[in-house]
């Protein structure tokens, strides 16, 4: 005989069907009471209570009818987009960017505001600016934010709530920094995540690491980063450190010469710097390795190679330790490379390191930072709303 359910079972179960449904809604659309029941395998009247819960509690509204097949037209339900409002703010040494989403994770409205050298507010008020300054284009105040996920070149040290192993963002180490932002958005619940591991949180559900079990992603652009995606988990280390890989030491070719860091490298300004040694002029890292990919002449071929090399010689160590089905080549420098240097760097993998990953280029589209960061916050937020849902048959939830 079956043993007898206990108390936590049908909430266990109302979080389960409405978390299946949701999850339904919003990536298919608009679903009828009879889809969702073929889709998810409940009954009629198990369907119509779940979907009488989340329209009372503001989650799922009706929004027309189907049309065209026998008998009477069923009504559509989906996702009610104003029932939560979200955000993602990345920064970086140059800039801060916002973004405000709703529930179903449509974009609102996006800030994207300078931080110059003589800027010397602090970080707390930097967040609030844009975040207010986005929030005016759309509607959306300060305290009408659920949740907000703030993307940091640098290391989260979560039992600290500081940010650490972070240069050029003033203000952004000191201790207390991150209580201030707390204070400035509350009520909103703010998450903090290192900029690269969410690029990875991106490229998991938007780009190529979907269908992988494990796969790292290489950032290249100012600095360096990597994020390590073990089978949908982001390892982060004891203190959020990580992949900073802007730090490994790689033996210098010349014994008499101390080792340099992988930064030094194959950082921008290590571009620039060999673009210079090969006589192709350019700006910016990016600007010079498309134009680089772009033109076909000997002194193009001879800086790509020596840059896929510097490449490769980093993720020889990286691979002999991490060994993942796949690295993602992400970061303005890689995305300017594209396939053409994707392809050069995995021939001087090859050349280095008996193990033999795949090596794409990211396959996401925009900032992959912003993007993860507003993934992060729209879940946290669908989670807290739809336990909150599930706790009880009926009402209202925040």
């Amino acid at each position: 005989m079956a043993a007898p359910p206990t108390p936590g079972q049908p909430r266990l179960l109302r979080l389960i069907n409405d978390r299946t449904a949701l999850d339904l809604l919003l990536e298919l659309g608009p679903l009828s009471r009879v889809q969702i029941c073929d889709l998810t395998g409940l009954s009629k009247p198990t369907a119509s209570r779940l979907l009488a819960r989340l329209e009372e509690a503001g989650l799922v509204r009706a929004v027309g009818t189907s049309s065209g097949g026998p008998g009477r037209n069923a009504v559509l339900y989906a996702v009610h987009g104003p029932a939560a409002h979200v955000a993602a703010v990345n920064v970086t040494r140059l800039r801060i960017t916002a973004q405000i989403a709703d529930l179903t994770g449509a974009v609102l409205a996006e800030a994207n505001l300078p931080i110059r050298s003589s800027d010397h507010r602090a970080p707390a008020s930097l967040v609030q600016h844009a975040l207010t300054t986005a929030g005016d284009s759309c509607g959306v105040p300060l305290n009408q934010l659920h949740s907000v996920t703030l993307s940091v070149p640098g290391a989260y040290d979560v039992d600290e709530d500081r940010v650490t192993l972070v240069e050029g963002l003033l203000g952004w180490g000191a201790p207390g920094a991150l209580v201030a932002v707390r204070a400035a958005l509350a009520p909103a619940t703010v998450l903090v995540e290192n900029d690269v591991n969410l690029a990875a949180v991106a490229e998991r559900r938007h780009g190529v690491g979907g269908s992988t079990d494990s796969f790292a992603v290489l950032w290249v652009s100012t600095g360096l980063g990597l994020a390590i995606d073990l089978g949908g988990r982001l390892h982060r280390g004891a203190t959020g450190g990580a992949g900073e890989i802007g730090y490994m030491q790689l033996l210098s070719e010349a014994p008499d010469r101390p080792p340099i860091r992988f930064q030094d490298m194959v950082g921008a300004p290590a571009v620039r710097a060999l673009a210079r040694k090969h006589g192709i002029p350019g700006r910016s890292a990016p600007q010079i390795v498309e134009k680089a990919c772009a033109t076909i002449d000997t002194a193009s071929e001879a800086f790509l190679d020596e840059l896929a090399s510097r490449l490769a010689s980093g993720l020889a160590v990286i691979t002999s330790v991490l060994d993942p089905h796949l690295i993602v080549l992400s970061g303005d420098t890689c995305a300017a490379g594209g396939q053409t240097l994707a392809r050069r760097v995995q021939r001087a993998l090859r050349r280095v390191s008996k193990l033999r990953p795949a090596l794409m280029v990211s396959g996401v589209h925009g900032n992959p930072a912003l993007v993860g960061a507003l993934e992060l916050s729209l879940h946290h937020t669908r989670d807290a709303l739809f336990r909150a849902t599930a706790a009880e048959p009926v009402g209202n939830v925040r």
